[in-house]
């Protein structure tokens, strides 16, 4: 049996999770998640934990069973605590700042870059080279911060762009000065 997939998930105070069917409603204090899982996939509320079972141990309900799991442990973990993805702009003249509902960046073109606040999202610019995404739903969090940094991801030469706080950017060496003797 799937060892991600026999896992209960522990509801934790303040969390209401539904369950109708193969729809999975979370409520919490960040917010509120609907989710539509496999219809094969068995999901129960037994007390203050929710249990994922699987019918047989066909490959495809062995997939689904650690998915479905893993899904709705991360709603219960988005209601509570929620998620974050932090950015940041290297480049010189680089630079990013909040307007409004809006994040109004400089990234080196002749126009300013401007993406809006998406609903379930909360965007943050605590500094000028630093934007955080927040928001409930971790794939949500996750394709808004991408879309940020798809504006300009960052460059292997100097390392100009906008990338993420954990990611390591493999440098390249410039050409070599012409005419250099070996």
């Amino acid at each position: 049996m799937s060892r991600i997939g026999r896992k209960p998930i522990t509801i934790p105070a303040g969390v209401e999770v539904k369950v109708n069917g193969s729809e999975v409603s979370v409520k919490g204090p960040k917010g509120e998640l609907k989710n539509t899982f496999n219809p094969e996939i068995a999901i129960a509320v037994e007390g203050s934990e929710v249990i994922v079972t699987r019918p047989s141990d066909d490959k495809t309900h062995r997939s689904l069973h650690g998915l479905t799991r893993t899904l709705i442990a991360n709603m219960v973990e988005g209601v509570t605590n929620g998620f974050t993805k932090e950015l940041e702009v290297n480049g010189v003249g680089y630079r990013a700042q909040k307007q409004g509902k809006n994040l109004v960046m400089n990234l080196g073109f002749s126009h300013q870059v401007i993406v809006e606040e998406i609903p379930g999202i909360t965007i943050e610019v605590p500094s000028p080279n630093k934007v955080i995404v927040s928001g409930a739903d971790k794939q949500m969090v996750g394709q808004f911060a991408a879309e940020i940094r798809e504006k300009r991801p960052p460059e292997p030469y100097k390392g100009k762009g906008i990338k993420y706080a954990d990611e390591h950017i493999r440098r390249k060496e410039g050409k070599a000065a012409k005419g250099a003797k070996k």
